[in-house]
């Protein structure tokens, strides 16, 4: 079954760029568009996409509430990729905290909008780590109390502990079997574990609560 994509974004020149090129993947369909983030519902309801691929600034509703909205009403929801000019942008960081799985930058080079697709489809790595590092380091809220509570509350296990400060370098679980010596469906499960325990509904969102609690720290 190929991956399922639906583009939203206020250029139509972006939206044409993106759909040219996955949609010559033999993996991957284009199954809709839409010009703003008010239209993602109905039609993340009607298409059920894999990914949405949306714009992080748009006129009505941008791509930070638009992912807190589909991921408060819709059963099941999407992953979601950001999409934006500006890696350091600070919309973006609110993007990943509101719950989207990732961001992708609008000058990247066809085969890393494809890989991007399919790694979030996946949902098995972090999508430019060194890049999350700098945004919690520059946009992180201070306090982190929530997340510090989260943190204490999931009473990780030590190997648990140390998977996780692993994927917040961005390692994938084939990486982590190796540093660990350990087999990959062992890796799989303590990811499992983690995401279970911080109430994560992936590596990202795992991955910030870490920054945001101190666990690990951005630098």
């Amino acid at each position: 079954m190929p991956v399922t994509v639906l583009l939203v974004d206020d250029e139509p020149l972006v939206r044409a760029g993106l759909r040219a090129v996955l949609g010559a993947q033999s993996d991957i369909e284009v199954v809709g568009e839409a010009a703003d983030g008010a239209a993602v519902i109905p039609l993340v309801r009607r298409l059920r996409p894999d990914v949405v691929a949306m714009d992080v600034r748009m006129p009505l509703l941008d791509g930070i509430e638009a992912t807190r909205a589909v991921l408060r009403t819709v059963a099941d929801p999407p992953k979601i990729l950001v999409v934006t000019t500006f890696e350091d942008d600070e919309y973006v960081y609110e993007a990943l905290r509101a719950g989207a799985d990732g961001f992708l930058l609008k000058r990247a080079r066809p085969a890393e909008i494809v890989h991007a697709v399919r790694l979030v489809a996946a949902g098995e790595s972090l999508l430019f780590p060194a890049s999350v590092r700098r945004l919690a380091e520059r946009y992180g809220d201070g306090s982190g109390r929530p997340a510090r509570s989260v943190l204490k509350r999931a009473r990780l296990t030590d190997r648990e502990a140390e998977v996780l400060r692993l994927m917040a370098r961005g390692l994938s679980n084939a990486e982590i079997a190796a540093g660990l010596v350990v087999g990959a469906e062992t890796v799989k499960s303590h990811v499992s574990a983690v995401l279970a325990k911080l109430g994560a509904r992936d590596r990202t969102q795992a991955v910030i609560a870490a920054y945001e609690s101190g666990f690990v720290e951005p630098r």
